[in-house]
């Protein structure tokens, strides 16, 4: 397995994924998510993929085949009255392909832009994630995460 950039020739690969993690949000909320769709339509995720502020990574096989991605985005503060100046790297999306969960693909891409993340100048890694995704908040977890804050609602 290999991790590197995603480029152009991997979307056939990273919208496989999308349409996923998409499955698995509209299928615990209908109400939020539309079911058949996916994130991001081809033209988008050509911009993505070629903005230096938007890295996306994936894992691949020796046949090049997408294993997994993390989609992030780059974030500042800086120079704000209250808060303290520093940079950190979010992750906007992390998925492995369904039939591949357990081989630590996910645990490799997460120690990949932690350590992208570090010689970036970053001081850290943040990310959402829903609390319907029990899956994922046990595999953040056991990565190390730590909850910093918690989006509520009440529905009517």
């Amino acid at each position: 397995m290999n991790i590197r950039r995603a480029k152009e020739s991997d979307i056939e690969g990273l919208n496989a994924l999308l349409y996923q993690v998409h499955r698995i949000h509209a299928e615990a909320r209908p109400d939020i998510f539309r079911l058949g769709n996916k994130k991001y339509n081809n033209e988008q995720l050509c911009a993505i993929l070629t903005d230096e502020r938007t890295p996306v990574f994936v894992a691949v096989n020796a046949e090049e085949r997408v294993l997994g991605y993390a989609f992030c985005i780059y974030e500042e503060v800086a120079g704000e009255a209250s808060l303290m100046d520093r940079k950190t790297v979010y992750i906007d999306d992390l998925c492995v392909d369904a039939a591949l969960r357990g081989q630590h693909i996910g645990q490799a891409l997460y120690r990949y832009v932690c350590d992208t993340a570090k010689q970036n100048g970053c001081c850290g890694v943040t990310l959402n994630v829903w609390c319907l995704n029990t899956g994922a908040m046990r595999f953040y977890e056991k990565c190390g995460m730590k909850p910093l804050k918690i989006v509520m609602e009440d529905l009517f």
